[in-house]
C-alpha cells in the first residue's frame, strides 16, 4: 500500500510537471487531459482504499468519495457543451466540495482521538445538505449566481458567474469548517493528542494546502481548478497518517503481547478461576491478549477467515486442504498470518481463545 501511494504522489507531481512545460495554447488544450487524469486518479485510490484496505476507516472512504465525485464533475464541467450540461458538472463538484471538508474534520477528530457528540455528524450533514441546494440552485434562482453563461478558452469549457447576495454563505461555510480544523489541531497538539511532532507536521500541511490553494485562486484569476490536484494530495497525507497511527498502535499492543507458554498459562488460569466462580472473571493480562485476538479477527483476509471457521469447527489440516484445493505450504503460510494477527502460536491456542470469545458473547447477550 505504502509504494503504491509513492507510486501515485509521483504520478501527480510529473503530470503538474508535463503541464507547465508546454507552450500557453498546449498548456490550455491540455487540461482536459489533466482533469481527466485527475478524476480516474481519484477514483483510483477510491477503489484502491476499498480494496486493499482491511480495516476501513468511515470518514477516510467518505473523504476518498468526495474527492471523486469533485474531480469528475472538475472533468466533465471541461468538456460540457452545453450550460445545462455545465451547471450539472458544476452540481456535482460542489457536491463533493461541500461534504469534503466534514470528511476531513471527521478525520481529524479520529486521528486526534477527541471525543464528540453523536449528533455532529448528523449536525453536520445536515448543513452540508442545506449549503449544497443552495449552491445546487444556480441556473434556477437568482440567489446563488445572478447569471451564468458558458464560454470556450482554448478547447475547455469554462463556466462564468455573477454572484448573487447569498453566494457568501458558501464563504462563511468554508472558514467555520477550517476555523474548526484550526481549533481541532490545536487542541490537539497542546494536549498531546498526537504521537509525534512529524503527526502534527503532517495533520496541519494536509488541511492547510486546500485552504491555502482555495485561497489563492479566490485572489488570483487562474484557468486551471488545482484544488483538483491539492484534494488529492490531502487525501494522500491523510491516509499516510491514518496508517502511520495505525501501525502505531498496532506496535503498542504487540509490545504488550505476551510469549506463547505465557499465553498458555493465562488460558488455564482463567479456566481454574472461572471453575470456581459463577460468573466470567478476566485479569488484566488476558484482557490484553482478547482485546489482540479481537482486532485480529478484523485484520483476516477472507481465505484467512475462512480457513480460521474450518479451525472452529474442528476440521483437520487434511480436510481443509481437499476443500480448499491448495497445498500445505500455502495452508502453512495462512496459518503463519492467522497465528500473527490473532497474538496465538498454535492452533489449540486459536481454538480456546476462541471459545473463551463464545463464551464472554453467550455471557453479554445473557446479561
Amino acid at each position: 500500500m505504502k509504494k503504491l501511494i509513492f507510486n501515485i504522489a509521483a504520478t501527480i507531481v510529473v503530470a503538474i510537471s508535463l503541464c507547465g512545460c508546454t507552450a500557453v495554447g498546449e498548456k490550455n488544450a491540455s487540461l482536459v487531459i489533466v482533469y481527466g487524469a485527475a478524476a480516474i486518479l481519484a477514483l483510483v485510490l477510491l477503489v484502491g482504499y476499498y480494496l486493499l484496505v482491511h480495516k476501513k476507516e468511515k470518514w477516510l472512504l467518505f473523504l476518498f468519495s468526495s474527492v471523486s465525485v469533485v474531480n469528475f464533475g472538475y472533468y466533465w464541467l471541461s468538456v460540457s457543451s452545453s450550460l445545462d450540461s455545465a451547471l450539472m458538472a458544476n452540481r456535482l463538484s460542489y457536491l463533493g466540495s461541500v461534504f469534503l471538508p466534514m470528511s476531513v474534520i471527521m478525520v481529524v477528530l479520529k486521528v486526534t482521538k477527541i471525543e464528540y457528540k453523536k449528533w455532529l455528524p448528523i449536525f453536520l450533514f445536515s448543513l452540508g445538505i442545506a449549503v449544497f441546494l443552495l449552491a445546487a440552485s444556480g441556473g434556477i434562482l437568482d440567489v446563488y449566481y445572478k447569471q451564468v453563461w458558458i464560454e470556450k478558452v482554448d478547447g475547455i469549457t469554462v463556466l462564468n458567474k455573477v454572484y448573487g447576495s447569498l453566494h457568501p454563505v458558501y464563504l462563511v461555510y468554508l472558514l467555520s469548517y477550517f476555523g474548526g480544523m484550526v481549533g481541532t489541531i490545536s487542541y490537539a497538539i497542546s494536549k498531546k493528542k498526537l504521537d509525534s511532532t512529524v503527526h502534527s507536521i503532517i495533520l496541519v500541511f494536509a488541511v492547510f494546502v486546500n485552504t491555502g490553494v482555495w485561497l489563492i485562486e479566490q485572489l488570483v484569476q487562474i484557468e486551471f481548478e488545482i484544488l483538483s490536484i491539492s484534494y488529492i494530495i490531502s487525501e494522500l497525507f491523510l491516509l499516510g497518517l491514518y496508517m502511520l497511527l495505525q501501525e502505531s498502535e498496532r506496535q503498542i499492543t504487540l509490545s504488550k503481547q505476551v510469549t506463547s507458554e505465557q499465553l498458555s498459562q493465562l488460558i488455564k488460569e482463567n479456566e481454574a478461576k472461572n471453575s470456581e466462580e459463577p460468573e466470567i472473571s478476566l485479569s488484566d493480562e488476558f484482557k490484553v491478549q482478547l482485546d489482540l485476538f479481537v482486532s485480529g479477527l478484523d485484520s483476516l483476509t477472507n481465505t484467512e477467515r475462512t480457513i480460521y471457521g474450518y479451525y472452529i469447527e474442528g476440521k483437520r489440516s487434511k480436510e481443509i486442504l481437499s476443500i480448499l484445493d491448495i497445498k500445505e505450504n500455502t495452508l502453512k503460510y495462512h496459518n503463519k498470518n492467522i497465528y500473527g494477527k490473532l497474538g496465538v502460536s498454535s492452533r489449540k491456542q486459536l481454538i480456546e481463545m476462541s471459545k473463551i470469545l463464545k463464551t464472554l458473547d453467550k455471557t453479554n447477550k445473557n446479561g
